[in-house]
């Protein structure tokens, strides 16, 4: 559903103006605490604010994406990154550059549905994040789509594995990041802010990065 909002208060009339906003923990640039999918596992106030100033590595998979849109990031993918920018290192965090964000205002190509139904939408493959999480023990991941999984594996598994995996493993992830293509590969620091709300499994968050000077 969409932001809905109610006026509190008007300028003109009580010379204050609040409105009341209703919207959803999963609504717009949002982080995903572990208990949004994980029972028992970390929720939103649980995320420290150190886990939430990572290195920040993009990893650009736009070629790929353009040729199948419903492509998900391989662990091979992740080591070509790594042969031509180094190792990721352990606590940082790891974003996917898919240009997906330019759809964001036509929910028809976000959601890039074929005849059948089948979202067409890049993502995450499971060993990707098991990579990602076991061997190099990334602490957060990000993406433009609304989801972890690639939508082609999504459908075929019926439900979302990918995303089900890396929540398990009690690690956040931000969605629907936008601008990942105006970020260097390397060398930026990555700011995730958001309202600390008791037990929530998510919310719309301020996500920024501090790029190195050229």
């Amino acid at each position: 559903n969409p932001l809905q909002e109610a006026e509190i208060s008007d300028i003109d009339k009580d010379g204050v103006e609040s409105i009341e906003y209703t919207i959803g923990s999963s609504h717009g640039t949002h982080i995903d605490a572990p208990s949004h999918f994980a029972k028992g596992k970390r929720n939103l106030s649980e995320v420290s604010q150190k886990e939430r100033v990572l290195p920040l590595y993009v990893m650009d998979v736009r070629d790929k994406v353009k040729e199948t849109p419903g492509y998900a990031v391989t662990v091979e993918d992740i080591k070509e990154f790594e042969a031509e920018y180094g190792e990721l290192p352990a606590e940082s965090f790891v974003a996917l550059s898919t240009g997906w964000y330019k759809r964001f205002d036509d929910p028809e190509k976000f959601t890039n549905k074929d005849s059948e139904g089948t979202e067409h939408t890049p993502g995450w493959s499971i060993p990707a994040l098991e990579y990602l999480s076991r061997t190099r023990n990334i602490t957060a991941i990000g993406h433009e789509t609304l989801n972890t999984d690639s939508g082609v594996e999504a459908a075929e598994a019926g439900f979302l594995d990918a995303q089900n995996y890396w929540l398990h493993e009690n690690k956040y992830q931000v969605e629907l990041m936008a601008n990942l293509d105006k970020l260097p590969p390397v060398g930026s620091i990555i700011f995730v802010s958001m309202p600390h709300i008791k037990d929530s499994p998510g919310f719309p968050a301020e996500v920024y990065a501090v790029v190195p000077n050229k």
